[in-house]
């Protein structure tokens, strides 16, 4: 279940993404703010999907219970500040978007080590190109951060590139693991 949401949160906040910032800039809006905020959100959940994939115990339930819901009260909390009251948000875009990126490529970092880690310990040919697919969102998160460092409108658009990559990998990887499956069982 994580997975699914997980993406689906990643989704949303590149469907914001695309309407904040249909031109290549620095356009500041309550958008923009619930965008660069929302991504990072969904790396996390990500992030901590995989972390508590490997285990399985009552306490690991509980435990990914408190942090699915400090996650939820974390994103009804962003979802308050942005919309209901703009003028609390911090007041420099760029410099937030930086230490944005630099929180993503760390997630990401995370989520592809593990992922590469577990696909040499059991090799699944269907699942294999995974860690390659979040390598792609890691760089394309460098790219955005190269673009609010600099403001390079290549580097912007180099990142809607492999941003769209990797999603087209990750929608071929799940057709294969799913439809894969279901030839396989009888009936």
């Amino acid at each position: 279940m994580g997975l699914p949401l997980g993406f689906g949160f990643l989704g949303v906040s590149y469907a914001l993404s695309g309407l904040a910032h249909l031109p290549a800039t620095f356009s500041v809006n309550p958008l923009t703010w619930f965008q660069l905020l929302s991504r990072p959100y969904a790396f996390v959940f990500l992030a901590f999907t995989y972390y508590f994939s490997k285990q399985s115990s009552k306490n690991t339930r509980l435990i990914w219970d408190i942090t699915l819901s400090v996650l939820i009260v974390a994103l009804t909390s962003m979802f308050v500040l942005l919309c209901v009251a703009p003028s609390f948000a911090l007041s420099n875009y760029r410099i937030l978007s930086i230490y944005t990126r630099a929180f993503d490529i760390v997630c990401l970092l995370y989520i592809t080590i593990h992922t590469l880690r577990s696909h040499l310990e059991a090799q699944d040919s269907k699942t294999i190109l995974t860690p390659f697919g979040y390598m792609l969102l890691g760089i394309g998160q460098y790219s955005l951060l190269i673009w609010a460092i600099d403001g390079a409108t290549f580097a912007f658009y180099g990142d809607l590139v492999l941003r769209w990559i990797a999603l087209v990998l990750f929608l071929l990887i799940a057709c294969r693991t799913f439809f894969g499956s279901q030839k396989r069982s009888p009936g």
